[in-house]
């Protein structure tokens, strides 16, 4: 069995340093249309692919020979219009004369936590049908298939690699039909005229995970690579889709902004929330921006249903941000103690919360303990604004939750002021520096954060920065070990939740 790689320990030899997060609500994609025409038959696409919303109604598109021509092929996860086949991975080819070939895996991808690496292998010259097209995840060859037809041998009229635009993340049908990915890519490579196996992209290391390498062969007259490493929006060398082969071929960006290139990649892959950890009354809410966004509609009260994170920890030093964009005083932002077998944060939990009280006068922190709150932290008078940026720095080896906004630390029962190290400890009579937490709770399980939509028909808008922002970040502040995107500084010690540091510090 292949497992997702999902991080921990990763070898340094080849770092990826960029994605590109398509949000499908965007209707984002990259644009190129080859020159002239090339090889057909024979080429390798490899990708490393992040997850955003998962079980969508719409198939999400990763590449396709973006025509209205009878002569085509696309590469996607399959949506619930592809009945019973929601979350598949796909790869279907049409040829003239309405030959088709159609392969589809019978293994779903459906962890929103995972970088998966990709490699389609085509090659019609293949005696052998099943070698015309190979897929790969992760270094191994698939083999199970809900479906699998192969074009006939020597075909090579599919589009690829010709004279038609090419697109990443969309495909446009014959019938207008638009459709887009919702996720991260990274590490993206077109080779034209030859057939790879997933060893030149990637390598199993010490500890038997799969992790990028280097590629070190030739691109052929239409291939390509695409770091996403630049900010730009045009179709040229300093932009987001730039070609960095050497070949030229850039790719221009639609629907995409500078914060949609990020540094959560396969060799640092980074927290955001899960979609498929939420309380049950959550249908209203919807995840965006590579899960970093929720917007909740204000037409049903949740009753306090959450939204988890994919990471947690046990130990170390950690910060993010929070961004209340609209109604925050109607949200929690809760650490809460995970344990085995328990659905956080209110089930048999401890949580620890900082939220507006709802109505619009005060923020307060607070402790709950296995469905029974334990007391107000703080109550400073003042409440959160839309737009506020909330700072939540958790130490998980002392025990202790420290509250910011806008840049200043909650001390002494205030909103502004006060320092990370400071006080003696946030309690019902005198808030000062920070929340201990209590040993019991310390003791309960591992850490894991959650957004908590308040039981109220309120819309909410939330974005949680745990160094991948959605939103544009004015200054730019990282941890110690230069990890992380965030709007103020890291205070020392602290880090950004991600494999890299989770590794060192968790």
């Amino acid at each position: 069995m292949v497992f997702p790689v999902v991080g921990g320990t990763q070898d340094t030899a080849y770092e990826i340093g960029n994605s590109l997060r398509f949000n499908d609500g965007d209707s984002p994609s990259l644009q190129f249309t080859p020159s002239s025409d090339s090889n057909e038959q024979t080429w390798t696409v490899s990708f490393w692919v992040k997850r955003g919303v998962i079980g969508t109604s719409s198939s999400q598109m990763i590449f396709a020979s973006d025509t209205n021509y009878d002569e085509y092929v696309f590469c996607r996860f399959c949506g619930t219009e592809v009945t019973n086949k929601t979350d598949m991975f796909q790869v279907f080819m049409v040829e003239p004369n309405s030959r088709e070939g159609n392969v589809r895996t019978t293994r779903l991808f459906r962890d929103p936590s995972a970088w998966y690496h990709i490699v389609v292998r085509c090659d019609l010259t293949q005696g052998t049908a099943a070698d015309r097209l190979r897929i790969y995840v992760n270094g191994v060859k698939e083999t199970s298939f809900d479906t699998a037809s192969y074009l006939n041998q020597n075909d090579d009229n599919v589009n690829w690699n010709s004279n038609v635009p090419q697109a990443i993340g969309h495909q446009k049908q014959a019938s207008s039909v638009e459709r887009h990915l919702d996720g991260y890519l990274s590490d993206f490579y077109n080779i034209d005229g030859t057939s790879l196996g997933p060893d030149s992209f990637g390598e199993t290391n010490d500890n038997g995970v799969w992790i990028p390498k280097k590629y070190t062969g030739s691109y052929g007259t239409n291939g390509y690579k695409l770091e996403f490493k630049q900010t730009g929006t045009s179709a040229n060398a300093s932009g987001m889709g730039a070609d960095t082969s050497g070949n030229d071929h850039h790719w221009t960006p639609a629907n995409l902004a500078a914060t949609d290139v990020t540094t959560d990649t396969p060799t640092n892959n980074f927290c955001t929330m899960n979609p498929l950890d939420v309380g049950a009354n959550l249908s209203n809410t919807v995840f965006s921006e590579g899960n970093c966004k929720l917007v909740k509609s204000g037409t049903t009260s949740n009753n306090g249903d959450q939204v988890v994170s994919t990471m947690g920890f046990a130990n170390g030093k950690w910060y993010w941000e929070i961004k209340g964009v609209s109604n925050p005083e109607n949200m929690f932002w809760t650490v809460f103690t995970d344990v085995l077998g328990g659905q956080a944060p209110y089930h048999n939990n401890y949580a620890y919360s900082m939220y507006g009280d709802g109505n619009g006068s005060n923020s307060q922190i607070y402790e709950s303990q296995e469905d029974a709150q334990k007391g107000y932290g703080i109550d400073n008078g003042t409440c959160f604004s839309n737009n506020d940026i909330i700072q939540m720095a958790f130490d998980a080896d002392n025990y202790r939750l420290y509250i910011g906004r806008n840049g200043s630390w909650v001390d002494d029962n205030a909103a502004s002021g006060g320092t990370i190290t400071s006080g003696s400890g946030f309690n019902e009579s005198s808030p000062t520096g920070y929340y201990q937490i209590s040993t019991a709770a310390a003791q309960a399980g591992f850490y894991r954060f959650a957004v908590v939509i308040a039981g109220s028909s309120v819309a909410h808008t939330t974005e949680i920065n745990f160094g991948n922002p959605s939103f544009s970040i004015s200054s730019g502040n990282s941890d110690a070990n230069g990890y992380g995107n965030f709007e103020y500084a890291v205070p020392s010690g602290y880090y950004a939740l991600c494999t890299k540091n989770l590794a060192e510090f968790g």
